[in-house]
């Protein structure tokens, strides 16, 4: 395959792969990242449609290699900005959209020099430095990242590389070097032109794919409201403290506090400041627990505290400390300063227990509480001795 045919199946397959994009989020709400990665791929169709239509000679050549470079490079430089953008990057366009122009100029100015050597630099140099960028930003996730993620980051680099390298050596062998620069290099470099453009698609999209389904495993055992557990994920941090309490050792303690009237709290300022107190109110909660503490929601206003490695008279001291701090904390909503109190109900785990007994003995000893008064903490009764 000659480089013109190169040209023209970067420039088809950029086109097809930006049209996908386009129809998959028609209609709907998208991320901001698919989005300029969409403009990116029409970009760079753009530009690789104008250089090939320049080599076959249906545009004129210094018209379509002027504009259809720079519109390459902005789309390379958008790639590399949507990888940003996914990683949390917002501020990209701060250096980013500097350095495009900046190239753009560059390039121009070598153009307007004439001389072919110096275009191909420029030309290698800017578009293998925006796709290093685009590693450097994939790159950012390689600790906790999944084997898709790191194949990607080292492809990637080395086909990044070896565009750049064009350049380099058209830097230090202006004469050329056999058949190497001027046939072999060439076509490889075109290919990782190719294999970047497939990386870079499919890359992107099935690490989007990768995100939702993290996302959605993560909401089957978290709270979307309040970013604590659930009950299925209060559960799943219970079962091996449930299994140790049947062994002899430090024993493990749990609270159950319910916010009292928050009923009235909704009625008279909506569920939006509801909301807003009951995501508060949890981060009073949580600042008064230790690390290895974990605070889950069971359903509505009610929620547990597993205390590891915690005795029952001091789940009480802690269920107490968390009451005051509770009672000390008005929420600012948009209308008023609301403030709440909180009941509770402690128990210790028991080598015998279920989840069902566990969480009866402590939801009897919230409602003895409630039925005294509310924010007021109820200790379950200790464990029948056996008959003689």
């Amino acid at each position: 395959m000659d480089i013109t045919t190169m040209v023209l199946a970067l420039a088809l397959g950029n086109l097809a792969l930006s049209a996908a994009l386009f129809f998959y989020a028609h209609g709907g709400a998208r991320a901001l990242s698919l989005s300029t990665f969409t403009v990116a791929k029409q970009c760079q169709a753009g530009g690789w449609l104008l250089l090939y239509l320049s080599a076959g000679g249906v545009l004129p050549g210094p018209l379509a290699v002027v504009v259809g470079y720079p519109v390459l490079f902005t789309g390379v430089a958008l790639e590399a900005g949507a990888l940003w953008e996914a990683s949390e990057r917002p501020r990209w366009r701060r250096v980013a959209f500097p350095l495009l122009a900046l190239s753009v100029v560059l390039y121009l100015v070598c153009y307007l020099v004439d001389d072919l050597g110096l275009r191909v630099l420029a030309s290698s140099l800017i578009l293998g430095g925006f796709y290093l960028s685009a590693v450097a930003a994939l790159a950012t996730g390689w600790r906790g990242g999944s084997m898709l993620r790191r194949f990607l980051v080292l492809a990637m680099a080395l086909l990044s590389l070896l565009v750049a390298s064009r350049a380099l050596l058209v830097l230090l062998m202006p004469q050329g070097w056999s058949w190497i620069n001027n046939a072999m290099l060439p076509m490889l470099v075109s290919g990782a032109f190719y294999m970047l453009m497939l990386l870079g698609g499919f890359g992107f999209l099935l690490l989007a794919r990768e995100r939702e389904q993290q996302e959605l495993a993560r909401l089957l055992v978290v709270d979307a409201l309040t970013d604590v557990p659930n009950r299925r994920g209060l559960f799943q941090a219970l079962a091996p403290w449930m299994a140790l309490a049947r062994r002899p050792g430090p024993p493990t303690s749990m609270i159950v506090l319910e916010f009292d009237q928050f009923k009235r709290l909704n009625d008279s300022y909506g569920h939006p400041a509801g909301d807003t107190v009951l995501r508060a109110l949890v981060d009073v909660c949580k600042n008064e627990l230790r690390d290895s503490d974990q605070i889950g929601r069971l359903v509505g206003v009610e929620f547990a505290v597993l205390l590891p490695r915690t005795g029952q008279d001091e789940a009480l001291l802690v269920a107490d400390r968390i009451r005051a701090a509770i009672e000390a904390t008005p929420v600012k909503t948009g209308r008023a300063m609301v403030g709440l109190t909180a009941s509770f109900g402690v128990t210790a785990l028991r080598a015998d227990d279920s989840t069902v007994s566990l969480f009866q003995r402590a939801d009897q000893a919230l409602q003895r509480a409630k039925a005294d008064g509310r924010n007021r903490i109820a200790v379950a009764p200790p464990p029948e001795a056996p008959p003689a």
